[in-house]
């Protein structure tokens, strides 16, 4: 599996749970953090953040190639700084509860292609 491969999958288990910012219209929106964090449990690499709107944007680099699962949130293309960040930062974008929840539904069953 690459990360990418996990899109149809993460748009299931994205929620209000693990964003307070997600909306229906646009399940990606808030989950910058959390989803940076699963996809490192998943496929190691680094953390890196950007500045978007004045907020901080995380995503992965894995063996030199930049992954943002959740660029699709933004209406223009997201501007790259490739800054280093941790764990402890991504999680800040959220809580620890928040990427519990989703873990669990990443997990679940129902949030397997074709369920």
């Amino acid at each position: 599996m690459t990360p990418e491969a996990m899109l149809p999958r993460l748009s299931r288990a994205w929620s209000p749970e693990s964003s307070t910012r997600w909306c229906l219209d646009n399940p990606a929106r808030g989950q910058c953090g959390m989803t940076a964090l699963l996809v490192h449990d998943l496929f190691g690499g680094e953390i890196l953040k950007t500045r978007v709107g004045g907020a901080w944007h995380f995503y992965n680099r894995i063996d030199g190639r930049r992954h943002d699962l959740t660029a699709g949130q933004f209406t223009a293309p997201v501007p790259y700084d490739d800054v280093p960040s941790s764990r402890d930062e991504a999680l800040a974008d959220g809580s620890p509860r928040q990427y519990a929840a989703l873990v669990a539904a990443w997990r679940r069953p129902d949030a397997e292609e074709g369920a």
